[in-house]
């Protein structure tokens, strides 16, 4: 199933991506940050090439293709230093879930907006007191007449300063059992009801994170994507693709900051010779790039499973990528800063800033234990410690 070679169509969306990633780089994207602006020019130029909406089916305007093709568009963006985090949120997660489990009036809806750029969308599940537990979520929509009340909060939920509408994970009472059951709502961002708040991190990123307030938010019937009783299996279908993506992000921003190092080690002089001919710079820039190779390798073969949809075996590839990918981030950033000596530690040479958005690489949207915990449940059948 797994091709090795990707096909001509994908290499030539790579090439054309990084090109147009390369028109913009580090530069405009920190840039971008410190003045407190949005990567507007980046996302409109990418949207109008048609890259925004690759994945989204043709009839909603896309471009027909699968989410290795939207992985190759993420992975080429962070390679040329713009790892765009609303992209990971909103046609790989939102749009793959509208694509699957919406309505056909909701795909017309939601989906033509992906496609054009214009339509930005959040999601919304995390919270204070569930983190990585999904069956813990208190955010409630009860059932009003023929419209639904939401309740509840969220945290850390990327963009939503961004987006239009947030896809909220939500719980509803099963009439039947009175038990509760997982659901997804999108929400209007100017929602009466609705409140966000940006959080303060150290994150040096164009986009925000927030906390989320739904005090009896009154939303239509047909704000419940798909099915009601769909339960997990709706969710589980937007995870995947947001663990490919966050994958392919961190091995892009790893494939840029090898390239920094491996220029700067070239370029460098010590004693009448670059630094890079001595072992101890080149070997571990050597051992990045085998673990960089390695990363992209799971990361395709679950965007292959993905779109053969074997959710199951994609979900496990997607973890193990997820993992890989952002435990070789964090260590391509290192030592690229480490190559560059003290000069890694200088604003100018674009690497510091990178530290703490690629430490988040260890942590969401799953962190690496959570990762873990999965491979050693699913991968290697050993009992469940939670």
């Amino acid at each position: 199933m797994t091709n090795f070679v990707e096909s001509d169509e994908r290499r030539d969306l790579r090439a054309a991506v990084h090109q147009l990633g390369a028109k913009y780089g580090e530069t405009y994207f920190y840039g971008a940050a410190a003045r407190g602006a949005k990567t507007t020019e980046l996302w409109d130029e990418a949207a109008k090439a048609g890259y925004l909406g690759v994945s989204i089916p043709e009839e909603y305007g896309g471009g027909g293709g699968d989410i290795g093709d939207l992985a190759a568009v993420v992975e080429e963006l962070a390679t040329a230093g713009c790892p765009l985090l609303l992209l990971v949120v909103s046609p790989a997660i939102v749009g793959t879930i509208i694509a699957r489990s919406g309505t056909d009036e909701q795909r017309r809806r939601w989906l033509p907006g992906l496609a054009t750029g214009e339509a930005r969308y959040a999601f919304g599940i995390t919270e204070p007191d569930a983190g990585s537990n999904s069956h813990q979520i208190v955010t409630r929509a009860r059932r009003d007449g023929g419209d639904w009340v939401l309740s509840g909060r969220k945290t850390y939920i990327s963009g939503v300063d961004e987006a239009g509408h947030v896809l909220v994970v939500g719980r509803t009472e099963d009439a039947r059992t009175g038990k509760l059951k997982p659901a997804l709502f999108m929400v209007p961002t100017d929602a009466a009801g609705f409140v966000f708040q940006p959080i303060e991190t150290g994150l040096v990123s164009p986009e925000k994170q927030f906390s989320l307030f739904f005090d009896d938010v009154r939303l239509p019937g047909d704000a419940l994507v798909g099915r009601e009783d769909a339960g997990l299996d709706q969710l589980f279908a937007g995870l995947n693709p947001e663990r490919i993506m966050a994958a392919s992000q961190a091995t892009g921003t790893a494939r840029w900051a090898l390239r920094k190092a491996v220029g700067y080690a070239k370029q460098r002089e010590v004693w009448g010779a670059p630094i890079g001919t001595h072992q101890a710079i080149a070997h571990p820039l050597a051992q990045i790039h085998v673990e960089i190779e390695a990363a992209r390798l799971l990361t395709q073969k679950a965007a292959a499973l993905d779109a053969a949809g074997d959710l199951l075996a994609a979900g496990e590839a997607a973890n193990m990528a997820k993992y890989a990918a952002g435990e070789v981030a964090c260590k391509a950033v290192d030592q690229a800063i480490q190559t560059h000596g003290g000069n890694g530690l200088a604003v100018e040479y674009g690497l510091v800033q990178a530290l703490a958005n690629v430490r988040l690489s260890r942590i969401a949207p799953v962190s690496r234990e959570m990762a873990l915990n999965f491979i050693s449940q699913f991968s290697l059948k050993l009992p469940r410690s939670y």
